[in-house]
């Protein structure tokens, strides 16, 4: 039933109209990536690393994980159709795993292709592209069961996400450690700058921990959502 579930969540995820446009943000990513690959710069690599860490890891990223993972249960949660998986014998944790699955499935490749793609196309060499790769990966692992879970307890989930992303993580995050430690960004730039050697803001964790942490906010973000179907009323 598991892989039923993440069959249905893909073929709603996928839609050509969303695919289209995040793949249009990712593109400027691989464009600026591009145009400091040809550029006069002293330091590419340092270009190349502020290019993933400001756009593709504090923008990019967060932003397609928040689209596909607040779709993936919020969006049958709201038309109803999730009743019909709560009607039939099946495990509330598989439901949550394959459609965190879908999500993850379509979040992944939206985002590592263009971000891996504009840090070649940089010139910042294989520290960099190594340092994208990773981060980036933990970067849609976390975010997209966070938001799969906000997707889920919350209408107007793209609204909040946004708030997190842009508010949360864009300024108050920078207001001191206890809020840093509360945003995901400050784990995703610290496994970028670990990579690539390059001093970024709020990147000050070791890389365990970098990694760490946003794999256990992911566990936890499952398991809550796990819970949550299980009290929720579904239509």
């Amino acid at each position: 039933m598991l892989a039923t579930v993440y069959r249905l969540t893909l073929r709603t995820q996928a839609r050509i109209g969303r695919l289209a446009a995040l793949g249009a943000l990712g593109a400027v990513a691989v464009l600026v990536g591009l145009a400091i690959g040809v550029g006069d710069l002293d330091d590419t690599l340092e270009a190349g690393t502020r290019l993933v860490n400001t756009y593709g890891l504090s923008i990019y990223a967060p932003v397609v994980a928040l689209v596909f993972g607040a779709a993936a249960l919020g969006d049958p949660a709201d038309d109803g159709t999730l009743g019909y998986l709560w009607l039939r014998p099946v495990r509330r944790s598989h439901i949550v795993v394959g459609a965190y699955g879908a999500a993850l499935s379509v979040v992944l490749p939206l985002t590592l292709v263009p971000l891996v793609v504009a840090a070649a196309l940089s010139g910042g060499g294989g520290a960099l592209v190594r340092g994208t790769v990773l981060a980036a990966t933990v970067a849609a692992t976390a975010y997209t069961a966070l938001f799969a879970y906000l997707g889920l307890r919350v209408r107007r989930s793209l609204v909040w996400g946004l708030t997190y992303i842009l508010i949360w993580e864009g300024f108050v995050a920078l207001a001191g450690d206890t809020a840093a430690r509360l945003a995901l960004r400050s784990y995703t730039r610290s496994v970028l700058a670990d990579a690539t050697g390059v001093r970024l803001r709020l990147a000050d964790v070791s890389l365990p921990i970098a990694v760490g942490v946003p794999l256990v906010v992911a566990a936890v973000a499952l398991a809550l959502t796990t819970r949550r179907l299980h009290r929720m009323e579904v239509p």
